[in-house]
């Protein structure tokens, strides 16, 4: 499943921007119209403003329903990453609120030029389209709140990360300030947001590094607290749905170190959390900042340090051997996601059958 690009949802309008954007285009479009009758004339204008201004607030409401991805053709970890972010019945329901009012514009529309056949004065058509404007600025101010929503929400949105599924993903875990944004800072082409004093990562960040032309997604989620599911805010709901629903592989983060912004017993704890919600995927425990230790313990399987490059380039290694995409069971079977040719397409033959084909005039 492809990746949701989330920075070309389009921007959405103010209430009131739609409403001027629409009957600013309908005045145009009745300067446009030309008939030496002055009645057929406005009543011709009038009709032509009601279509026009019904055009606009339709299709520019219609443009955010389907330019704003569908949840159920998201992945599990998109639809994951929303409800964290926003909301998914949110979601849905203020996109509804959209699709209703679109469908009631046109209907107004088509019922007002409908009664405007059946006048027989101008000051009668100057009431239809006044009647008309009107019953579209209720529709409008009706969904006033989903449309400020939807902006705001957008904007949330934008700053999501855009995974591919076809690509291998590696997660990062661990609590506040463990060094997860500096790792990924040292290992991919990514840039992260790193600070020097304790810092927690406000929202999900993407890197990549390459090996082989194959491009490595690494997702450094915001740090996680050791407390309860229902106590935790959006920004740690993010790193739980990144945890749940994607990635080949877990890289767990420790800072054992004296000046750990965690206690050493929270941050275990929180590893035992993790374990459960992961148990199908493989995990590699790291301790970070190991060039603060005199002697780094025994039981630190890998080791790392951000600052000074100690142990990287191993542990890039390990997450290749890991994840194990290039490792081919059967070099004979093209992947999945490759380009087949069609079944349809049938070979030309040998050089004897081609030619022979020719002769008989039957091969074009």
């Amino acid at each position: 499943m492809a990746s949701v690009e989330w920075r070309s949802i389009p921007t959405v309008l103010y209430p009131q921007e739609i409403i001027d954007k629409a009957f600013s285009r309908a005045s145009k479009q009745a300067d446009m119209v030309e008939d030496p009758d002055k009645y057929h004339r406005v009543r011709k204008q009038m009709n032509r403003m009601i279509q026009s201004a019904s055009d606009v607030i339709s299709s520019t409401l219609l443009a955010y329903v389907s330019k704003w991805p569908s949840l159920n053709a998201l992945s599990d970890f998109d639809q994951a990453l929303v409800d964290a972010a926003v909301g998914s019945d949110d979601y849905k329901k203020n996109l509804a609120a959209l699709q209703w009012a679109s469908e009631k514009v046109i209907k107004i529309s088509l019922d007002s030029q409908r009664n405007i056949l059946h006048l027989r004065d101008i000051d009668g058509f100057h009431k239809a389209r006044r009647h008309a404007y009107g019953r579209f600025s209720s529709i409008i101010d009706q969904i006033a709140s989903p449309i400020v929503w939807l902006g705001d929400a957008r904007n949330v949105l934008r700053k999501l990360p855009a995974i591919d599924s076809l690509e291998p993903c590696i997660v990062v875990a661990g609590s506040p300030n463990v060094g997860k944004s500096a790792m990924i800072n040292a290992l991919s082409s990514g840039e992260p947001e790193v600070a020097s004093y304790p810092f927690t990562t406000k929202q999900l960040h993407l890197g990549h590094f390459y090996h082989r032309r194959r491009a490595y997604q690494i997702v450094d989620t915001p740090g996680l607290l050791d407390r309860p599911m229902y106590e935790r805010n959006n920004i740690e709901m993010q790193a739980i749905a990144a945890l749940e629903n994607v990635g080949n592989l877990l890289l767990f983060l420790i800072d054992a170190t004296e000046s750990a912004t965690t206690p050493l017993e929270e941050q275990l704890n929180l590893l035992k959390e993790v374990k459960r919600a992961i148990s199908g995927k493989p995990l590699l425990i790291i301790h970070t900042k190991i060039d603060l230790f005199d002697e780094i313990p025994d039981n630190f399987e890998y080791c790392i340090s951000a600052e000074s490059g100690i142990g990287i380039e191993e542990l890039k290694s390990q997450m290749i051997k890991e994840i194990g995409a290039d490792i081919i069971p059967n070099p004979l079977e093209l992947p999945e996601h490759w380009h087949r040719q069609d079944d349809s397409i049938k070979p030309l033959g040998s050089t004897q059958e081609i030619l022979r084909r020719y002769d008989e005039d039957k091969y074009l």
